[in-house]
């Protein structure tokens, strides 16, 4: 256990600020409040623009010899690990998230670092033949200032899933924190701000998305934006972007299927489930949402969902429970709500459905929806949290049209022993990635984006490092030649 300091503070061109106004942060597995955080106002964010950008300008980061890029994110990564049992307990009580998780999240960032510094001395370009007398080249420039908003979700490992491959290119980088779960943020910039950075290099902001957010992606020092979080809040992002044309990656959640056939194996589908869809209670973008079972099984396979639901421990994240409280009283609301008009539109629930109401906290119970027809609301929007609907289906061709019928398209699953229709079903199913008997199948250095309204642009992987560069051409005439 370790103690979380009562106040944080923002981190602006190498030096952390405090501010007038702040945040209360709550601990969601009590409802009380946990700690502040200092609440960045307008000025503060045009300070940490002008500070990006006075690194962008002078190419602080690109100037030295790429070898110099690969040793600092090795030092991040460094430590980030060293931080990460400190910074594990802060994220989980801030968060709900298991300890265990959130110690994950710590190591993932680390990782992040150590991937992308493996490619920052490897960022080529090309030579094109044009014939005699001319040479011609490609190289590849950093975007400039990288305006990143980062969700509550995996605040820790989604920033660094953006912010090592923004560095490794050579950006100056400006993230804003989540409300909800800004602490573990903190942590991990001061692991990053041991690494001796470049001033300006990087700038952590936390304040509420309507003002610090919409600033940010307004403003003329911006030259990309990237965003994870709700449909509605790309939506406006991308129509201030599209007015002076800015680069932007956006992840923007989904509603994903699993189609299980009858010959899947059971013990790799249940496992799948617990992870794909109670795992951080539910709060993923790429979640097991649906799940869509061939007819002769459905009823064995609810069962065995069901079973599983009803069995897992449930508790604060410090005791490494099953399922987690969810982030805060708004979401646990939300939830219900839209399992009461699950129940409404004629879905069955199996079990579930409410809040526990017997715990402090916001703690949704584990819920899992049978008899869900595709076009009901459970089956369309994204809940985000523990709620399983499970969709019965009869044909191959059955199962592609309901899991290719919402306006998501992030990832998706197969589960069949079948190899030619598992390739069928993959390369048919409308999401940018898609596992094969065994939800969350990928990596870090696999690309991760959606389709649709889960967004554009690519995370993760060697792909994703040119989200963070321009392509440009020099063609020379040689003299004489």
């Amino acid at each position: 256990m370790f103690e979380i300091k009562p106040h944080w503070l923002n981190y602006i061109d190498g030096e952390w600020c405090d501010s007038a106004r702040c945040l209360t942060v709550n601990n969601p597995a009590t409802g009380a409040p946990l700690a502040t955080v200092a609440e960045a106002g307008i000025a503060d964010a045009e300070q940490a623009l002008a500070a990006a950008r006075r690194c962008a300008d002078r190419a602080d980061l690109t100037r030295a010899r790429p070898a110099q890029r690969v040793t600092w994110m090795l030092r991040i990564a460094e430590e980030i690990r060293a931080v990460a049992d400190m910074g594990a307990w802060v994220l989980c009580q801030e968060n709900g998230k298991s300890l265990r998780d959130a110690r994950d999240e710590f190591v993932e960032a680390a990782r992040y670092f150590e991937y992308y510094a493996g490619l920052a001395d490897k960022i080529e370009g090309t030579s094109i033949p044009l014939g005699h007398g001319y040479m011609d080249f490609t190289v590849y420039d950093p975007m400039g200032v990288s305006a990143q908003i980062v969700p509550w979700n995996f605040p820790v490992s989604i920033c660094a899933r953006s912010l090592a491959p923004a560095l490794a290119a050579g950006n100056a980088v400006v993230v804003k924190s989540p409300e909800l779960s800004p602490l573990g943020m903190c942590v991990l910039f001061q692991a990053i701000e041991k690494a001796g950075l470049p001033r300006g290099a990087v700038n952590l902001l936390c304040g509420p998305g309507r003002e610090i957010g919409s600033h940010l992606v307004s403003h003329r020092h911006v030259d990309q934006i990237v965003f994870t979080g709700s449909v509605p809040t790309g939506q406006a992002i991308l129509r201030n972007a599209a007015e002076r044309a800015i680069p932007s990656v956006m992840e923007l959640g989904g509603k994903s299927a699993a189609l299980v056939f009858a010959d899947a194996d059971r013990k790799q589908l249940l496992d799948s489930v617990k992870s794909g869809i109670f795992f951080n209670a539910g709060q993923v973008c790429s979640a097991m949402s649906r799940l869509l079972v061939q007819r002769e099984i459905y009823e064995e396979v609810v069962d065995a969902v069901v079973g599983l639901a009803e069995g897992l421990g449930v508790g604060p994240g410090h005791a490494d429970p099953d399922l987690t409280p969810v982030i805060s009283a708004r979401q646990l609301d939300g939830i219900e709500a839209m399992c009461r008009r699950a129940v409404e539109e004629g879905a069955r629930l199996a079990t579930g459905g409410a809040a526990f109401a017997d715990r402090a906290g916001y703690f949704m119970q584990p819920t899992v929806f049978r008899d869900v027809a595709p076009t009901m609301n459970i089956a369309q929007e994204e809940v985000f949290g523990p709620v399983l609907a499970v969709i019965p289906f009869d044909t191959e061709e059955e199962a592609l049209a309901i899991a290719n019928g919402t306006e998501f398209g992030l990832v998706a699953g197969v589960f069949t022993q079948d190899i030619s229709r598992a390739m069928r079903c993959a390369r048919r199913l409308r999401a940018g990635q898609v596992f094969v008997n065994e939800w969350y199948a990928g990596g870090i250095e696999t690309p991760f984006g959606g389709i649709g309204l889960s967004g554009f642009g690519r995370e993760k992987g060697q792909e994703a490092l040119y989200s963070y560069v321009r392509t440009k051409n020099v063609g020379i005439r040689v003299a004489g030649e």
